[in-house]
């Protein structure tokens, strides 16, 4: 009887850490995605947790650097580099990315970036400048939708429960989607297997991207992008064929799953 009643103190001890983890994400979720410092009963609020709770998670996390506070609220501290640090420089796909990108970037003359996919988003992973750099990049490590510019090669491989749903959520978050008419490009990039756009995202901007067959779930995908008069029509169809042959090769350097 000892025995058990111990067993089950242990087992309810590490339900609360987990627990306890799972709230720390949580905070830090609520961080990154607010973009700007945040007051503690705003914190609370997005996480969905207790002001005192919220309070004593954001206290071990200030103490760990994980977390930064001043006049104007919390925000991301600078501790979260390393582990952003330590990702980038062991994640295999980015290791069989680098040398491809930058053979990309050579050949083509525009910026080579690779994007992973992350739930309803993807997110910018690195990237190679070719001679014409552009003048807007995004960091890396920001979000970007599915619907719009290079995410479109991804969304293509979902299925259409999932596209719907995807496209559901983006227009309760307020943006203006074309379902008829991205439906109609997703079909055209699946039947030739990259993605163009032009001007979707950023005003005279253009790009072509072409996904990085993946093992699993993970889903991935190189892209091109330059200026507009970059990328002409009559130059989209090589330039799919060279990020498809790069998304293929990546695939095929990465090691078994």
């Amino acid at each position: 009887m000892a025995a058990e009643s111990s067993e089950q103190a242990r087992g309810e001890r590490s339900t609360s850490t987990m627990r306890s983890l799972e709230r720390a994400i949580d905070v830090l979720e609520v961080l990154d995605d607010a973009r700007q410092p945040l007051r503690l009963t705003e914190i609370a609020r997005r996480a969905g947790l207790p002001v005192a709770t919220a309070q004593r998670i954001l206290t071990v996390l200030e103490a760990r650097d994980r977390v930064e506070r001043d006049s104007t609220g919390y925000r991301p501290g600078v501790a979260l580099t390393f582990g952003a640090h330590a990702y980038l420089a062991t994640n295999p796909l980015l290791r069989a990315a680098s040398p491809v990108l930058l053979d990309l970037a050579a050949e083509t003359g525009l910026t080579a970036s690779l994007f992973r996919e992350y739930r309803d988003t993807r997110v910018v992973l690195t990237r190679a400048h070719g001679i014409r750099r552009l003048r807007y990049e995004l960091p890396i490590g920001a979000r970007l939708p599915l619907h719009v510019g290079a995410g479109k090669v991804l969304l293509a491989l979902r299925r259409t429960e999932d596209v719907t749903a995807v496209l559901a959520r983006a227009v309760e978050a307020g943006e203006q989607v074309d379902e008829v008419a991205l439906s109609a490009d997703l079909d055209g990039i699946r039947e030739r297997g990259y993605s163009v756009a032009r001007g979707e995202r950023e005003p005279g901007v253009a790009s072509v991207a072409a996904a990085v067959p993946l093992g699993g779930e993970v889903r991935a995908a190189v892209q091109v992008a330059g200026y507009i008069d970059d990328i002409p029509e009559d130059r989209t169809a090589a330039l799919g064929t060279e990020v498809r042959r790069a998304a293929l090769a990546i695939g095929r350097s990465l090691p078994e799953p």
